[in-house]
């Protein structure tokens, strides 16, 4: 049954429930007075927004990795409803026609959870933007420094409006690979930006200092975050090519250290999923190469954030973060192992997604509540001529 990819008759509707996600949150804010003891509304509104951006990108993964994703082949709707209640008949007569295919009622309602909470967050985002100006306001007005400039909470908006229509074009575009590996993304550098906001609220809320590192340590940091996001990349990249099963074996992969791959068109960036960009199936041996690669930086990855969690331990302030960082490090090896030898249990693939994330938010963290030596110069020339 052709539907029709963009119906925005349900907008207005789905707004209201947007609004409706978010305020569950706030009038948990209001109701526990957590606000004051945190140290402001603007700080208490950014944590729960990042709490609940982590969880959003959690369900992503679980949509994803359930098929779930054209569980509504339209956009933003489900079949030109608000939700699959509507759109029953519909789903019903796509799951007849197609009883293999992507439409079931379960998988409709996954998706549309999916985009409700994405509604929900969007709407809390704005608030925080229009927050974050009225702090900066009121500070000018009494001559004080506020800890966040409210142009983050504005990128922020915007970065969230660039994820939805990331979204749409997941759907649009049947599952477009390049797509729906930058919706991923995107949603990590979204915790990123919140993240680093609320580093800043934090060290502001109990008059903390930021913590001065030797600047090898502040580099380390920066390239930990760099090859973390090459690799949840890959990681999409993988997943999305459904490239998880191309070995279900380790250290090897099928009975060997080098099986055969095929680079050129594991990583044609831009083709349909499961095609050549000349309509021809794509080869074992690419989604081999898919794999491979995202298991060689993942062995990378790991010799960085070892050396990166050593040269931590010098630092009792940070120690905290270190630990978390170290352990969920530990989280990605299980899952990362279990997604391979058990083939690609759901659970184990979500926590691996959500892993990512969360040693993303580690990372900024601890950029933002940290700082290179006030001789900073100095300090640069000496590292590098260690070095050399």
């Amino acid at each position: 049954m052709d539907t029709a990819l963009w119906n925005l008759s349900p907008l207005g509707q789905l707004v209201l429930i947007g609004m409706a996600v978010a305020a569950l949150p706030l009038a948990y804010l209001l109701w526990s007075g957590r606000h004051r003891q945190a140290g402001g509304w603007h700080y208490a509104l950014t944590l729960t927004t990042l709490f609940l951006t982590f969880d959003l990108v959690l369900f992503g993964a679980f949509t994803r990795l359930t098929d779930s994703g054209l569980g509504c082949p339209d956009w933003p709707g489900c079949y030109g409803h608000a939700s699959p209640v509507g759109a029953k008949g519909a789903i019903a007569l796509a799951q007849t026609a197609n009883p293999e295919g992507p439409v079931t009622h379960g998988k409709a309602w996954i998706e549309m959870l999916h985009r409700y909470l994405a509604s929900g967050v969007g709407m809390l985002i704005v608030l925080l933007a229009i927050s974050a100006w009225r702090e900066h306001r009121e500070a000018r007005a009494a001559q004080r420094r506020v800890p966040v400039h409210p142009a983050w909470a504005i990128a922020t908006l915007v970065w969230v409006c660039v994820q939805g229509g990331f979204g749409a074009l997941t759907v649009t575009m049947k599952l477009f690979p390049a797509i729906v590996t930058m919706h991923l993304l995107g949603g990590y550098v979204l915790l990123g930006l919140l993240t680093l906001q609320a580093a800043q609220l934090w060290l502001q809320s109990g008059a903390r200092q930021v913590q001065a590192i030797a600047t090898s340590v502040r580099v380390g940091l920066w390239l930990a975050l760099a090859a973390l996001l090459l690799q949840a990349a890959l990681g999409g990249w993988v997943s999305t090519n459904y490239a998880v099963l191309a070995c279900m074996e380790f250290p090897t992969c099928q009975g060997s250290h080098w099986p055969a791959m095929d680079f050129a068109q594991g990583f044609t960036l831009w083709r349909p999923l499961g095609l050549q960009p000349d309509g021809q199936p794509l080869s074992f041996e690419a989604l081999t190469a898919i794999h491979m690669v995202h298991r060689w930086m993942a062995a990378g990855l790991v010799l960085v954030m070892g050396l990166v969690l050593w040269q931590l331990r010098a630092y009792p302030a940070l120690r905290r973060p270190m630990q978390v960082l170290g352990l969920l490090l530990a989280l990605q090896l299980l899952t990362g192992l279990s997604n391979v030898v058990l083939g690609w249990p759901l659970l184990a693939a979500v926590l691996h997604t959500g892993g990512a994330g969360a040693m993303l938010v580690c990372l900024v963290w601890l950029l933002a509540v940290s700082r290179m030596p006030a001789n900073r110069p100095v300090a640069l020339r000496t590292t590098l001529r260690q070095a050399t």
